[in-house]
């Protein structure tokens, strides 16, 4: 196979009933657009119970039924957040942990030396994050947090930085498939192909995550030229 293979992001969704939470950042095949995208799945009720919520342009993980929900310190959090020129998008409260980092001048990578992987033993399930850098030449950094071993014992940290290129992105998610406990994603983020069309990449995302287990999906296009934001959500409670 060659590494450099991109396939269509419907290859590495279909059929596979778990994947987690899942990131994407890239650049539209174009070249006009910063592309970012961020789903949630969730095989337990309390896991389930969630929408996506965008308030004072922030994207945040809301209880669909607030009287059903069990615990929310590793389910509610605010997942997309804008800095200046930088966006910022991962699966847990350490979108926050950024934040504050970029407001003091600590870099993506260093400001993560504060979090490790989240305490859900026996999963550990990773903390992924992104920040897509809009400006001066648009670029794009991932990063993974996951325990070294089955016990939780340290935190292995991986940070990958991408320059853009037109119609190529990168997938990272926390999971490989279903599983117990889950097996947490392995290498580096997955390359797949970013198309021009907002509706047709929110399309692609949602009809090839596992039908059971999908919640919610956001999806963001980016003018690079004129700094615009198209944005779509789709939930699946409703």
């Amino acid at each position: 196979m060659n590494i450099y293979e991109t396939p269509a992001v419907k290859e590495r969704l279909f059929g596979n009933p778990y994947v987690g939470r899942g990131i994407v950042a890239g650049e539209s095949a174009d070249g006009k657009y910063a592309v970012t995208a961020y789903f949630i799945m969730g095989r337990s009720a309390n896991s389930r119970n969630r929408i996506f919520v965008k308030k004072d342009g922030v994207l945040y993980t809301e209880p669909f039924d607030a009287s059903k929900v069990q615990d929310p310190s590793l389910i509610i959090y605010a997942a997309v957040r804008t800095y200046q020129d930088q966006l910022i998008v991962t699966n847990g409260d350490q979108t926050d942990t950024i934040y504050e980092g970029l407001e003091r001048g600590i870099g993506f990578s260093d400001a993560l030396t504060l979090r490790e992987f989240e305490p859900d033993a026996p999963n550990f399930t990773p903390r992924i994050s992104a920040l897509l850098s809009l400006s001066g030449g648009f670029r794009y950094q991932m990063s993974i947090l996951k325990s070294i071993d089955e016990d939780g014992s340290a935190c292995a940290r991986y940070t990958f930085d991408y320059p853009a290129k037109a119609g190529l992105g990168h997938f990272i998610h926390t999971y490989v498939t279903d599983g117990d406990p889950i097996p947490t994603f392995q290498g580096e983020p997955e390359r797949i192909r970013i198309p021009d069309d907002i509706n047709a990449f929110t399309d692609e995302i949602w009809e090839n995550l596992n039908e059971d287990n999908k919640i919610s999906l956001y999806v963001c296009y980016t003018d690079l030229t004129t700094g615009d934001v198209t944005e779509r959500i789709i939930n699946k409670n409703k």
